[in-house]
């Protein structure tokens, strides 16, 4: 039976834009992070945390994409998530391989244990990422890679406020594609036999 903290997890795109994350809740959601499993135990992640009403976060908000900017600011706390791209600024050698699948892995963690905290998350690619890069004083060995929205959902009936297009979504049923889709044994495309 698949754990409610995973089937109830949403992208939410509606925030109480009154909420306050405290800073020890929202430590142990990046020590959730911490203690994802990495290639060699790298580690390759690193993190930008806005809490909503400092600079950071006002910062990031600037760098968000016009659609992003009509939801994301309410958010109790804004991230952006980094990899290692490479083993030092003088090197172009890749640091690993499998550096954004374990930044992914740490943030998959992240999101479990904010869910487990009534929070959610809304991972987003849309913001300037070069802009972000050179505002946060990124190393060039570092890549940023996408943008996490962190905050306690809103109530049904607070997206009133918000641009059409982002209720329509906030009210659209969550869908996923059926395991036989993407589970495969013998050859890939031949749905694996367990499934019946």
């Amino acid at each position: 039976m698949l754990t409610p903290l995973l089937r109830q997890r949403e992208s939410t795109m509606v925030y109480d834009p009154t909420h306050v994350l405290a800073p020890g809740a929202l430590r142990a959601i990046l020590e959730a992070a911490r203690w994802a499993p990495s290639a060699g135990n790298s580690q390759p992640w690193s993190f930008i945390v806005g809490l909503r009403g400092d600079a950071t976060h006002a910062a990031i908000v600037d760098l968000l994409s016009t659609a992003n900017q009509a939801w994301a600011p309410a958010a109790s706390a804004i991230l952006l998530t980094l990899h290692q791209a490479a083993t030092d600024e003088d090197h172009e050698v890749s640091y690993s391989d499998y550096a954004m699948f374990d930044l992914g892995q740490a943030v998959a963690h992240l999101t479990v244990q904010a869910r487990s905290m009534g929070l959610q998350v809304r991972q987003f690619g849309g913001f300037d990422h070069a802009g972000a890069a050179a505002r946060f004083a990124v190393p060039a060995h570092w890549a940023v890679t996408t943008g996490i929205a962190l905050g306690l959902p809103g109530t049904r009936g607070e997206e009133w406020n918000l641009p059409g297009w982002v209720q329509a979504r906030s009210r659209m049923p969550r869908s996923r594609l059926p395991l036989e889709r993407f589970v495969h044994s013998g050859e890939f495309g031949h749905p694996a036999d367990f499934l019946g």
